[in-house]
């Protein structure tokens, strides 16, 4: 704007020199290249005029605010998209009484139902849509890449849930830890086979949780191991997560999370970046799934449990923990809590147990401290 200076142009006005005079650059919306005019007011019209070029009514010129230096005066026509004024300086704003208003909203209604119907199909995507390709497109997931999508969210799991940001959590690998471990799987699997193989790992976090991931693998917790008080109560626990496994109820929950999440990326402009990663591993650790799912894995660890000679009470036990614990304890097993019908899933897992039930040992007291100090 340097190249203005001041005018040195009197424009009459009906036969009287204009009272208000000014130079600025005019893009007319048709030439690449602004043209500097002389500005002035036609008191009786209430118009700013140059020439023959602009004639715009003061009410209907509104400010267009300077996005770089913020140091221009830039005006347009209220109804012309194109054209532009550029200003030195703001003196001419105190006779523009409309500089600052806002364009009316017209066809409010219209614009109100394309919303809500902007808004109800979002919902029909992650609501029902990608629920219902998941559960379709997890039949056809191969198992090795169901088996590579377990290995790459558990290690983002780990490095989600360290609080430090310089190494993951630490997979627990204590040799007479995880020999203790290896029985409670065995028992388990030699029973009841799962169907496919199973990799059961222990995080050193004292979140008082266990999950299951697509491809076979089981986490279960430290904390979740302290806070038991036999080796028949992490068997239960495990073996509801096998069911879990069996089900594929992992697979379908990742591809739904997953779809979700990239539907809102994609809205909210973080697709496939690091708030999607860290969101998608949130969902998995703490997955709520559906009654009838958690029904399901409950009644498989119940067989499950009966069949290696082990008491389902135990999962009762288990679950009456969590309830106590469940007040503020963070990072309790989230789907173990989140459903209503905790009480009735309680007294099913103690109904499961035959009268007269008679279990036989699955850990000595010694394996059941090497198995604490898994992560030691």
């Amino acid at each position: 704007m340097s190249r203005m200076a001041p005018p040195d142009t009197v424009i009459r006005v009906g036969g009287s020199p204009a009272r208000f005079h000014s130079q600025a650059l005019f893009l007319d919306g048709t030439r690449p290249e602004p043209r500097e005019v002389t500005l002035a007011i036609d008191e009786d019209r209430a118009t700013l005029v140059s020439g023959v070029d602009i004639d715009w009514p003061l009410r209907d010129i509104r400010e267009v605010p300077d996005q770089a230096g913020g140091d221009l005066f830039v005006l347009r026509l209220r109804d012309d998209p194109l054209q532009r004024l550029i200003l030195p300086d703001r003196s001419l704003a105190p006779r523009l009484p409309r500089l600052r208003r806002r364009a009316p909203v017209t066809r409010r209604g219209r614009l109100l139902v394309w919303a809500g119907a902007a808004i109800a199909s979002v919902a029909l995507i992650v609501l029902v849509l990608v629920p219902l390709l998941a559960d379709r497109l997890a039949a056809f997931v191969p198992p090795a890449g169901e088996r590579a999508l377990g290995e790459v969210t558990l290690n983002q799991i780990r490095d989600a849930l360290d609080e430090s940001g310089l190494s993951p959590v630490p997979v627990c690998d204590s040799a007479p830890g995880l020999a203790a471990l290896n029985k409670i799987r065995s028992r388990l699997t030699a029973a009841q086979d799962p169907g496919q193989p199973l990799s059961v790992h222990v995080l050193g976090h004292d979140m008082v949780n266990a999950f299951a991931l697509p491809g076979g693998y089981v986490v279960l917790f430290d904390g979740l191991i302290q806070s038991a008080e036999s080796p028949e109560e992490v068997a239960a626990v495990l073996a509801h997560e096998i069911g879990h496994v069996v089900s594929r109820d992992p697979t379908r929950h990742a591809l739904r999370s997953a779809g979700s999440i990239g539907v809102l990326g994609l809205l909210f402009g973080d697709f496939a970046g690091g708030a999607v990663v860290l969101f998608l591993a949130e969902r998995l650790i703490q997955a709520s799934y559906s009654q009838e799912a958690e029904a399901a894995a409950d009644l498989f660890a119940h067989q499950m449990l009966r069949d290696a000679a082990l008491p389902p009470d135990a999962l009762a036990q288990m679950f009456e923990r969590f309830r106590a614990m469940g007040g503020g304890t963070s990072g309790l097993i989230a789907h173990f809590l989140s459903h209503p019908d905790l009480g009735d899933r309680i007294a099913a897992a103690r109904r499961a147990t035959p009268e007269g039930f008679e279990a036989a040992t699955l850990l000595s007291p010694q394996h059941w401290q090497t198995l604490r100090a898994i992560c030691d």
